[in-house]
């Protein structure tokens, strides 16, 4: 498998960290889509240019949690991750569905103008508090954000979370996501170097688009 990915787009967090917790042998080729001889390359795996994207077997998949989905009906050992029984796999979609249409786009609305050194607008910082509250209380009574298994569904919502601790967004309000976030972190291998690396680039990539 090939993953076209950069580790310092958080879209791509959320794979890098589910390959890792599988255990799985993937060949990474970072790309920068910023770069347009990259863009190239890729649009012509993808022709929507963008990442991540999986290419397994000759088959290309796009869009993060399309993604999670893909890797762990193939390769799970279990259904662990990605339930089969019907209602638990409802919670893990509306799970995933939260995440790419609330919290994952609060998130990154509030981290890039504090990256830029920017003012946050006041309806992002209302639609990240709104989004926490969500979790928070889907967390409330619940190890993991669709029951007490850790599913793909964590691992996007991980991310968006782990995404704010580099502008210091105090948590302290939100004792259940924090008490998740913890445990999330314990089942991802190399995660600190990962996160390391992930904002050095980040920060670089700001620096020149400043």
């Amino acid at each position: 498998m090939d993953l076209y990915y950069h580790i310092r787009s958080p879209p791509c967090q959320p794979v890098a960290f589910l390959i890792k917790h599988m255990g799985l042998e993937v060949n990474y080729k970072t790309i920068s889509i910023y770069d347009p001889k990259e863009l190239e390359v890729l649009k012509q795996v993808n022709p929507q240019g963008t990442i991540p994207t999986l290419v397994d077997n000759g088959r290309a998949i796009w869009e993060s949690h399309a993604i999670l989905i893909y890797l762990a009906e193939k390769y799970a050992l279990d259904d662990s991750l990605y339930p089969k029984d019907l209602a638990e796999r409802t919670v893990v979609h509306q799970r995933l569905f939260f995440d790419n249409g609330l919290l994952q786009s609060a998130s990154m609305g509030n981290m890039l103008p504090f990256l830029r050194n920017q003012p946050i607008p006041a309806e992002l910082s209302a639609k990240l508090k709104r989004g926490l509250e969500l979790l928070e209380m889907f967390l409330t009574g619940s190890t993991y954000v669709a029951g007490e298994k850790l599913t793909i569904a964590d691992f996007p919502a991980f991310v968006s979370v782990a995404s704010l601790s580099w502008m210091s967004y105090d948590l302290a309000p939100y004792p259940n996501v924090q008490r998740w976030f913890d445990r999330v972190s314990t089942h991802i291998p190399d995660l600190d170097a990962m996160r390391k690396q992930a904002e050095t680039e980040l920060r670089a990539l700001m620096a020149t688009l400043a």
